[in-house]
């Protein structure tokens, strides 16, 4: 089922009723394709949830329309929207088996839509399978461990085979393993089912993983849509470049003069034709650096640590507002721990400038 918002806004009243209204969603568009997983990323505030929400029909948008489909669902009641969700708190019913707790929406359906006993049973067990979770029907909540009762919520919110599937921060409760467990299953499950997904985290390791298109959001304003890789190789201004990518992009504060970038006053790091003569903000990913002893960028090292198939150099530059700065190089390659300095070149393609005011992209290639 393609998903569309057009021009969503959602405004809720000022505590202080002087006050104006609060924005939580600003002139919101865009296409969720049919059958992909999406991810509404951004930090806690942002809007995510309350876009999730507007979706399913538990809030009202203030304007702007919602389509499931041709069919325009903005007022359509939450119950004929044909929608599952999964909330952050899994809201399972502590008094009911696993079994009744995922039989429950169906138990609820009326006239034409209304099962046999035997559906609903054939149903269930689908659901069950579909989750792994067939051996704990008759356990209740308290009885299964965090990643279990994810599963069961997922599973009542298949039963009743939705035409879009809504995932509000499912993982934020599980510890990193079960994370990483969880995140894969729900990827098998959208893959198996090919329900359109919408999946809101503020993890951006969480979207990147699992995700067909990532939709970034900042203060409930869309920022950029794309696959997470494209996302994440071509942002679009310093706050996506900034939210994307673990560890997270140096940030420098440079120069363009005469076609060239400098980090110091002397020294240029970088060939940047085309690009005005400007004071830029200058990010370079962790990969980005290339040791190298006659290398233009000269750092101060701090330390050497070892990753395994991995080296994180650890060093510092006057012009970079990071702490420190972070480079990511191959363990074959040796670094002296002893040194004081540590020279590098760089990777041109993973250097992103920035304009210093705006945040916007800056384009040298």
């Amino acid at each position: 089922m393609k998903v569309v918002l057009q021009n969503l806004t959602k405004k809720f009243p000022n505590r202080n009723k002087k006050g104006t209204d609060v924005i939580a969603v600003n002139d919101f568009s865009f296409e969720i394709p049919d059958g992909k997983l999406v991810g509404l990323l951004g930090p806690s505030g942002c809007g995510k949830s309350t876009t999730l929400f507007m979706i399913c029909g538990l809030e009202e948008p203030t304007e702007g329309n919602i389509f499931f489909g041709e069919d325009n669902v903005t007022e359509l009641p939450p119950e004929h929207r044909g929608v599952g969700v999964v909330f952050q708190n899994y809201a399972l019913y502590p008094h009911l088996t696993v079994r009744q707790n995922i039989i429950f929406p169906l138990q609820n359906l009326k006239g034409a839509d209304k099962l046999s006993k035997e559906e609903m049973n054939e149903r269930v067990l689908e659901a069950a399978k579909l989750v792994q979770i067939e051996e704990l029907m008759e356990r209740k909540p308290s009885e299964l461990s965090g990643g279990q009762q994810q599963r069961v919520a997922i599973a009542r919110a298949m039963v009743k085979m939705p035409m879009v599937l809504l995932l509000d921060e499912p993982l934020s409760n599980l510890d990193a393993r079960l994370r990483l467990q969880t995140r894969e299953e729900i990827r098998r499950i959208q893959k198996e089912t090919g329900i359109t997904t919408i999946f809101v985290t503020h993890d951006q390791e969480e979207a990147m993983s699992i995700s067909d298109v990532i939709v970034v959001m900042k203060s409930g304003e869309l920022q950029q849509i794309g696959k997470p890789q494209d996302i994440y190789d071509d942002p679009v201004n310093l706050f996506v470049a900034k939210f994307l990518g673990t560890p997270p992009i140096n940030i420098f504060q440079g120069k363009v003069k005469g076609g060239k970038l400098y980090l110091t006053e002397n020294t240029a790091v970088l060939d940047v034709p085309n690009v005005a003569d400007q004071d830029v903000t200058v990010g370079i990913r962790p990969e980005g650096f290339i040791p190298d002893e006659h290398g233009s960028l000269s750092c101060n090292l701090v330390r050497v640590e070892v990753m395994g198939r991995d080296i994180s150099v650890v060093s510092t530059h006057p012009a970079c507002e990071n702490p420190n700065v972070r480079s990511i190089i191959d363990a074959d390659i040796e670094i002296d721990p002893e040194s004081t300095t540590v020279c590098f070149s760089l990777k041109p393609h993973k250097v992103l400038l920035f304009d210093k005011e705006t945040g916007k992209r800056i384009y040298f290639t």
